[in-house]
């Protein structure tokens, strides 16, 4: 048929896809299934007093089976299902033991009312928003992402299938693709909220620059462990990337915060900085590997569901060692220029004038003034 041809065309030309593995290709659609039909004579039926119901019934019972009702028994619910013994119905041959009882209560044998043709066809006809349709299913070939598979398969439907066919993802893909822009649109918004949070409780618009700019670097950690144990972006790797954006500010805050305070104290920028840096050293690593540590057996679980455990447990593993380390040596920069900057746009007052005397006031209180 039209659907079967075209179906093995996209197949074939799905196989050429390096993204894609050959071996996982298939269709369970198949035109060549071996079946019978059996052609009835309705009109010599009816001569013989028979309901055409009874027969396609008594048809229905010995060659398939028919759902009678349900009982209850032991608090449980029970179904009533009638058909006959696999031996009764085992070949084609078997139709001729049938009978059906006509409406002066003698026996018709089957056989006598019609002949069994053979054919081939599809043992069953999907139909996908009401339109006949073949399932595909396949999988990425080694070192590619899901991603780079759907859009192979959908280069090898558009050039494979004819003008009056058209393909739909269906299945886990079908979510993927749905909630595949989802993924950048959380991380977007808890990138918002930390920012609005940090600059509400510090009273600063800069201020959480200097936080934020840490996450580029645990972001970075992820993917170099996610490359290097040969694993994919996930839904369970883009949940750690979202858990990465708490984890790197926390440890920046440490810096930034107490550079801030040092700074206040009338130390310079530079040297604030690198106080902090010194101080905060021991309070970041005693929190950050004991995260760590907590999240090696992620990395090397095993069991049911281990897939998911070791691609977030890795995701986080990297994405805090490389905030670890790498915080301790940009984030005093990254509050050293932006300090600067803001300072010099006059958006702040260096904080050591901040215990300058004030000068009188040009005109004396109004109390003195009545005097």
């Amino acid at each position: 048929s039209a659907l079967n041809d075209a179906t093995q065309a996209v197949i074939a030309e799905a196989r050429k896809q390096p993204e894609i593995n050959p071996q996982q290709l298939f269709s369970p659609f198949s035109t060549s299934t071996p079946q019978f039909n059996y052609d009835l004579d309705r009109s010599k039926a009816k001569l013989l007093g028979l309901n055409l119901p009874d027969v396609f019934n008594t048809l229905q019972i010995y060659l398939g089976s028919l759902y009678v009702n349900d009982f209850n028994l032991f608090g449980r619910t029970f179904r009533v299902t009638i058909q006959a013994d696999k031996d009764a119905r085992a070949g084609a041959a078997d139709i001729s033991r049938l009978y059906v009882r006509n409406a002066s209560g003698g026996m018709v044998p089957l056989s006598t009312l019609g002949k069994l043709v053979p054919f081939v066809g599809p043992e069953t006809v999907p139909h996908y928003n009401n339109n006949a349709s073949a399932s595909i299913n396949g999988g990425a070939a080694p070192g590619f992402s899901s991603g780079q598979a759907v859009a192979a398969m959908e280069r090898a439907a558009a050039t494979a299938l004819p003008r009056d066919f058209g393909f739909e993802w269906t299945g886990i893909t079908f979510q993927e693709l749905k909630a595949g822009s989802i993924a950048s649109v959380v991380f977007g918004l808890a990138i918002v909220f930390v920012f609005l949070i940090l600059a509400m409780q510090y009273e600063s618009w800069a201020m959480p620059f200097m936080v934020l700019l840490a996450v580029p670097l645990a972001l970075f950690g992820a993917f170099v462990a996610l490359l290097l144990r040969g694993m994919q972006i996930d839904v369970y790797s883009q949940i750690g990337f979202v858990m990465l954006i708490g984890l790197a500010a926390k440890n920046a805050i440490l810096i930034v915060e107490f550079a801030r305070r040092r700074r206040e104290e009338g130390l310079s920028i530079v040297d604030a900085a690198m106080e902090a840096a010194r101080l905060r050293l021991r309070p970041i690593l005693m929190t950050a590997f004991a995260f760590i540590l907590g999240v090696l057996p992620l990395m090397f679980a095993t069991g049911a569901g281990a897939a998911s455990r070791q691609s977030i447990g890795t995701t986080v593993f990297g994405g805090m060692v490389a905030a670890t380390i790498l915080s301790l040596v940009f984030v005093p920069v990254f509050y050293a220029v932006i300090e600067q900057l803001r300072e010099r746009r006059g958006h702040d007052e260096p904080a050591s004038q901040d215990n300058e005397p004030t000068a009188e006031p040009a005109f004396p209180p109004l109390a003195e003034a009545a005097e």
